[in-house]
């Protein structure tokens, strides 16, 4: 599978963790986002190094994710087609692409130029695919292949950066109708618009984010509501 690290579930932000996406919404029902990357310097201390930026959430808001975290007892996840951004603590997974222009990365991180052939499956009658990358050996063709198949002509998706919510890269893999196809991608009407439950942003932002990212750090992106980041700062030893 294409991630940076394949970890288990932590209550605390992984110790190896240098580097970080930093989202923060003003609750969990809010679908706008802002967004900041931060490093450890040679004194320990996290330090922000791009942002912040305006972003945009699901429509409906956010809801628990399945990442690297642990979720509180009881706590309501993420669904498929519910609308919500998942909240928590996730890896990165690699670069897929349509865009006509290159996009810097560091050589570590996947890099996958999307076309006819590629699918993201968010089927949740195929349990063996869901939330995986397919590449048939053929373009897509049946009904079923063309639905799943990932978007070819849409700019928005044009540059994808995958976060590891309920993926293979998670202990035990991808939970069937937890939620699939989650990705950092360019935004809609210049952030008017909010996502399915991806986080997006402006093109320029997501080509400044994407150009600092070195898996040596073992990046996560860490999406809370404001008031459950202040909650969770000192046990989870967040920024």
């Amino acid at each position: 599978m294409l991630a940076f690290l394949v970890m288990p579930a932590y209550a605390a932000l992984p110790q190896n963790c240098t580097q970080a996406i930093i989202g923060i919404a003003e609750g969990w029902n809010h679908s706008s986002v802002t967004l900041s990357v931060v490093e450890k310097n040679a004194a320990g201390q996290w330090v922000r190094v791009l942002g912040p930026y305006k972003g945009r959430l699901g429509r409906n808001g956010l809801v628990w994710g399945l990442g690297v975290h642990a979720n509180p007892r009881g706590a309501t996840v993420k669904r498929e087609g519910d609308g919500r951004s998942p909240a928590g603590v996730f890896a990165l997974g690699g670069l897929w692409v349509t865009n006509k222009n290159y996009v810097k990365h560091h050589k570590s991180i996947p890099y996958v130029k999307v076309g006819p052939n590629d699918l993201w499956v968010s089927d949740v009658r195929t349990p063996k695919l869901y939330n995986r990358h397919v590449r048939l050996n053929h373009p897509a063709r049946t009904e079923w292949e063309l639905r799943e198949q990932m978007r070819q002509t849409d700019y928005a998706h044009s540059i994808k950066l995958l976060i590891c919510h309920n993926t293979a890269e998670r202990r035990g893999g991808p939970v069937v109708g937890a939620g699939s196809s989650i990705f950092f991608h360019i935004w809609r009407k210049n952030g008017a618009s909010p996502t399915a439950g991806c986080t997006a942003m402006d093109e320029t932002n997501l080509r400044a984010i994407i150009a600092r990212l070195n898996p040596s750090r073992h990046p996560v992106y860490v999406l809370l509501p404001k008031a459950e980041y202040a909650r969770l700062r000192q046990s989870w030893r967040l920024p």
